[in-house]
């Protein structure tokens, strides 16, 4: 059993409780606006040339390697000091784990078997037969909310979010512990009429509480320039303080429990 990953980052303290690995998956079925991780997207393992400005030559930059359950299991437990110590364990992001699904299977387990505290940071997006079979081996769901129109969803994410509502609605009736992440992106999911859509909607999942809102930032700009990618955002700023500020007073006054950041 193979998989595709692009990155491991150790000591990561943003995707989930305590100190964590997180590990990211290549490979992600939507084409969002802001994406900060564009090197994700395709499924398959890429080769970049970026200019050395030095040595005046091209210099290749491969995105994703092959591993298999045992070599990244193997590399996961190097931090289980930390998430002793800390209340850690790995989180599995990307990309978009599910669409490598068997592979993320095959992961879970050998962590679960062991003892290793999960946390899966998805999109949601995939068959509900999928999305069945790893709940029960997921310790903490970080699940992205952008829109609930369908329209806007398709036309920021490039799909549609119909799977994406349903597979939240039937992580609702698991029990199981779930953080919604919702990215505030000015002039985009950040008016008025999505935010009050999605409390709305949060609130028919009466069980979801807990909220973070994660600030749209231009740090990835220049990532899409290195791989020769269209950035759609050019111009658009980071929240300011007193949006975010706002947009938490809104969720909080509906009963919500809100952080800003991961």
């Amino acid at each position: 059993m193979e998989g595709i990953i692009f990155n491991i980052q150790h000591y990561s303290i943003h995707d989930g409780p305590g100190i964590r690995t997180s590990v990211f998956f290549k490979g992600c079925p939507m084409n969002c606006w802001w994406c900060h991780n564009p090197e994700s997207q395709n499924p398959l393992i890429e080769e970049f040339y970026k200019s050395n400005s030095t040595a005046k030559v091209k210099e290749k930059q491969i995105i994703g390697k092959k591993t298999t359950v045992d070599e990244l299991y193997n590399e996961i437990i190097k931090d289980r000091i930390f998430y002793n110590e800390s209340g850690g364990g790995v989180t599995f992001t990307g990309g978009e784990p599910l669409m490598q699904s068997e592979f993320l299977i095959s992961i879970l387990k050998k962590c679960k078997e062991n003892g290793i505290h999960t946390a899966l940071d998805t999109s949601g997006f995939s068959s509900e037969n999928i999305f069945n079979s790893i709940i029960d081996l997921v310790d903490l769901f970080l699940y992205d909310i952008k829109f609930i129109d369908e329209y806007l969803h398709k036309k920021y994410t490039g799909v549609s979010n119909k799977q994406i509502i349903k597979n939240l609605k039937i992580l609702s009736e698991s029990k199981k512990e779930v953080f919604i992440r919702i990215p505030i992106i000015p002039k985009i999911t950040e008016t008025k009429e999505n935010i009050k859509q999605i409390i709305d909607f949060l609130k028919e999942i009466n069980i979801l509480k807990n909220i973070c809102l994660l600030a749209y930032h231009k740090i990835s700009e220049s990532k899409y320039e290195r791989f020769n990618m269209n950035y759609k955002l050019k111009g658009i700023k980071p929240p300011s303080k007193e949006r975010l500020n706002e947009i938490r007073e809104y969720f909080s006054k509906a009963g919500f429990n809100v952080t800003i950041g991961g």
